[in-house]
């Protein structure tokens, strides 16, 4: 069942994640975003963690390119298409922090230590 799932998940082997893919690439494009810009901090203490151990100005450009995004959606307007061009949109800049997170919160649990943060309910 695992192998069928990852078989479904393969852009590479299956058209239809590759359809998908190539839609999601076209529809971040549009507006200058990155696949990771999309993950919320909010969300996800995890996330957030990863996105406070990144370096300022990667940190800085990610705001940038959320600014450009909603103002681009509020005019109703997508990037031109010598800019959507020069766009890359499946680079990866949350990922291996994000790993390490994981890493570090499930080897805290297997220790049987308490996790650095924990959610409260506002």
């Amino acid at each position: 069942m695992a192998s069928l799932l990852r078989w479904f998940a393969d852009p590479n082997r299956n058209p239809l994640a590759k359809l998908h893919k190539k839609r999601v690439d076209s529809s971040i494009r549009k507006y200058g975003l990155r696949y990771d810009d999309l993950y919320d901090p909010q969300f996800s203490l995890d996330i957030k963690e990863a996105l406070d151990r990144l370096p300022a100005e990667v940190v800085h450009a990610r705001n940038q390119r959320l600014k450009r995004c909603m103002d681009l959606s509020m005019k109703h307007s997508p990037l031109p298409k010598e800019l959507q061009a020069m766009q890359t949109p499946f680079r990866s800049y949350v990922q291996e922090m994000l790993a390490l997170v994981q890493r570090e919160n499930a080897e805290r649990k297997a220790l049987g230590a308490l996790p650095l943060y924990q959610r409260t309910i506002p």
